[in-house]
C-alpha cells in the first residue's frame, strides 16, 4: 500500500510518501516539500500548492492520503492558514476518490516514537530509521509528512481490508506496467 502523507502550511507544506504493508516493511517512495511565497496573495498560494500537490498524486498514485489533523493554537492566524492549506490535500483525494485519514499530531508520534510526547527531533530521528535513511529529511516539514504516511499505513491499512485490497491491485498493475 502506497501512503501520501501531507504535513500541511500554506508557507511550507511537507509531503511525504511511503509504501508497504502486511509483513513487508516500510520504504521511502519520495519526500519533499512545497513552500509558497509569503508575498503573493493567499488564493494564488493555495492554487499553486493544489498544483503541486497534484503532481504528486499524478506522479506517484498513493492508495491514501494522511493529513495532519490542525489543531488550535494562540496564534489564530497561524491556524486560519494551516486550515486553508489542509483543505487542499483533502480535496485533491477526494477527486481521486481516495480515502483520507486526518491524523493529531499526538497519534502520529505515539505511532511513530512510542510517546504522543515526542519533540520534532525524536520523530525526525525515528523515521530516519524507520526508512533506513541515510540523512534526515529536512526541513521538519518533510519528516512530519512521513511520520503521518507512516502512522496512516501502520494503523490504518489494517483496519481497511478492501482499501488495502484495491491498494494491492494497483501496485501489481503499476508493475506489470514497469515491465
Amino acid at each position: 500500500m502506497r501512503v501520501l502523507g501531507v504535513d500541511p502550511g500554506l508557507t511550507r507544506c511537507g509531503v511525504g510518501v511511503v509504501e508497504g504493508g502486511r509483513g513487508r516493511s516500510v520504504s521511502l517512495v519520495a519526500v519533499g516539500v512545497v513552500r509558497t511565497p509569503r508575498e503573493h496573495p493567499t488564493a494564488q498560494r493555495l492554487l499553486y500548492l493544489q498544483d503541486e500537490l497534484d503532481i504528486w498524486l499524478d506522479r506517484f498514485e498513493p492508495d491514501a492520503v494522511a493529513v495532519e489533523q490542525v489543531f488550535a493554537d494562540v496564534n489564530v492566524a497561524s491556524v486560519m492558514t494551516t486550515m486553508q492549506a489542509s483543505a487542499v490535500p483533502l480535496l485533491a483525494a477526494a477527486r481521486r476518490g481516495l480515502p483520507v485519514t486526518l491524523h493529531t499530531p499526538t497519534s502520529v508520534k505515539a505511532a511513530v516514537t512510542g510517546s504522543g510526547r515526542a519533540d520534532k527531533a525524536q520523530v525526525t530521528a525515528m523515521v530516519t530509521r524507520i526508512l533506513r535513511m541515510t540523512a534526515a529529511p529536512r526541513p521538519a516539514d518533510a519528516a512530519d509528512a512521513l511520520a503521518l504516511a507512516i502512522c496512516d499505513l501502520w494503523q490504518g491499512s489494517g483496519s481497511n481490508r478492501l482499501a488495502l485490497a484495491a491498494a494491492s491491485e494497483r501496485a501489481r498493475l503499476r508493475a506489470a506496467v514497469a515491465r
